[in-house]
Order: structure tokens, then sequence, then C-alpha cells
């Protein structure tokens, strides 16, 4: 099989394209033969070495895929044949810019039929954090004000179609060539975040989820009710802000999101009762790894972006 790995840190250029054997199903992991893997910017920090997560190289990047399964030695969950999408194994090395994955059966579901295999491909690492963070964390409800920032990325799309399908009332941060985007995954109110201010916007917000980062959390405090909660996927660490919001009579929370059965198969119910939809910028044939991840440095998607087998 082919796999995309990288012998050294740096640019979309590292990434490398070898043959390697397949890997072996251990007791309750299945095989999926890759259809397509979706792309996510932590992959480029880990890519350039920002962090070390899965260590030094070599290594293989990836963790969202879909694909089929062709064998399931020792479990129940699946049989050979069945259509899987999920994020396996995270945070922990997946190996999945590869042709052929071996996962643990409890990290995958079934694709959803009306998914495309690049499509389920890019849902699952957005979509568990999203759900994480409304429904675990913030307890979204029916009438709850909602504020997603970053709306018009891979985070915030998906969320602001959970947000709805709970009932929120939904308001998201967009650039201008966003906006009609963003409103058609659901979005009440748009604000352009290159004109107006957030926090001279809107006020009485229940629940905000940060996907930008920076000093957004920081602020978010001035929009937030009280009793309101931050859920931040991005200073999720910052123990001297969850202090500042605990002081003023806020929630702080924030997310590392791992993987979910319970939630990957919700995820696929709403997708199936028409209530989600993930939106891929674009894909590219796997040998063009290092070209996706140029667009994928360059920042300001719309969306995802999907590697196809």
């Amino acid at each position: 099989m082919r796999v995309i790995t990288q012998h050294r840190l740096g640019g979309p250029e590292v990434l490398t394209v070898v043959d390697a054997p397949e890997p072996r199903p251990l007791p309750t992991e299945v095989l999926v033969r890759v259809k397509a893997i979706g792309l996510n910017p932590l992959e480029a920090r880990l890519r350039a070495g920002e962090f070390p997560l899965i260590g030094p190289p070599p290594f293989t990047l990836g963790w969202d895929i879909s694909g089929v399964v062709d064998q399931a030695p020792q479990t129940w969950r699946f049989r050979p044949g069945d259509e899987v999408f999920g994020m396996p194994l995270f945070p922990r090395a997946a190996n999945a810019y590869a042709e052929v994955v071996s996962a643990p059966a409890l990290h995958l579901a079934h694709k959803p039929a009306s998914l495309s295999y690049a499509e389920a491909a890019a849902l699952p690492l957005v979509g568990l954090t999203a759900w994480q963070g409304l429904v675990d964390l913030a307890g979204v409800r029916e009438g709850d004000r909602v504020l997603v920032h970053g709306g018009g990325g891979g985070v915030g799309h998906v969320a602001i179609q959970i947000a709805k399908a709970l009932g929120a009332h939904v308001i998201t941060t967009a650039g201008r060539g966003k906006r009609a985007f963003v409103e058609g995954c659901g979005a009440d109110e748009v604000i352009d975040y290159t004109s107006v201010d957030f926090t001279e916007a809107v006020h009485d917000i229940d629940v905000v989820l940060d996907t930008i980062g920076g000093d957004t959390a920081e602020r978010s405090l001035e929009v937030l009710r009280r009793g309101g909660h931050l859920v931040t996927a991005v200073a999720e660490e910052d123990t001297q802000l969850a202090a500042t919001y605990e002081a003023a009579g806020r929630h702080f929370s924030g997310i590392a999101v791992d993987p979910d059965p319970v939630a990957l198969r919700s995820l696929a119910a709403l997708v199936e009762e028409g209530s989600l939809r993930v939106h891929v910028q674009k894909t590219f044939p796997f040998a063009h790894a290092a070209e996706a991840h140029r667009l994928l440095d360059h920042g300001h998607l719309q969306g995802k972006l999907v590697l196809t087998v």
C-alpha cells in the first residue's frame, strides 16, 4: 500500500508518498480500505513541528477517514464490505494518510448513505469537536442564544448546524465573503468581523463556541450573560482565563476532542434526517498531499479539504 510520510519537520514539501506493508488488525480492530481522508489545520502544525503531539519524525499524519471494511476478524460491530467513517485513536497516531488503516471498531460508525466518501471523511474531527462542545459541555437547549466564532471554518459551519438542530438561535462571526455560506448553514445573524466588533453587536449570549483563538475567548466574556458558558477549542489550557470567567459568574470549558462512538452516530443521524451537511471546499488526489497542505497552510478555508484515494 501507499502511505504519505515525512522524515523531517517543515513545509508541505516534506510529505512523501512511499510504499509500506499493510497493517494487521488486532482483536476488536477492523482493516479499512480508505476512500478519502479529511485534512485538519492541526496536521499542518504537526507537520511543521509546532508541537510534538505524536513524537519526532518519521511519522504519518491523519485521523479522519472514510472507506470500506476489508477485514473484521474479532469484532461484531462491522462486517467486510461495510462503509464506515471515523476519527480513530486521536490524539495518538492513527497513520491515516494511507490507503489502508487498521482502526478500533469502536472509533468508527456506519457511513451515512447520503454522504459521499469525501464528505464523510471531512466530518469526524470537526463534527465531534462541535458536538462535544455544544452538547456534552455546554448542554445547548432549545431557545438558547449561541455565538459561534469562525462560522465559515470546519468546526464552525458544522457547529452552526448542530446548534440549529438543537433549537438554538445562532449568531456567527464570519468575513463578508462567507456571509451567504454561513446563512446557508442556518445562521440567524452574521457579524462581519472585518468591520464590526462582536462585543458591540451582541449581548445576553448563553453559549459561545470559540474556534479562532487570540483574544477572542477573553473578549467573549463581555457578551455572555451571567451563568453563560464559553467553550473554546483553542485556549483550552488557559487556567488564568478560566479563573477570570468563574470569578465573573460565567462557565469556562476547554475542549480537546476524543473518539466518541455515541456522538459519531448522533452526527450520522443528523445527516440522515437532513439537518447536517459538511462542506468540502476542495478535494485532492492522494499523491497531491503537499499541494493540499499548501492550501491548508494558507488558512481562511470554507469548510474542509479532503484527499481522495
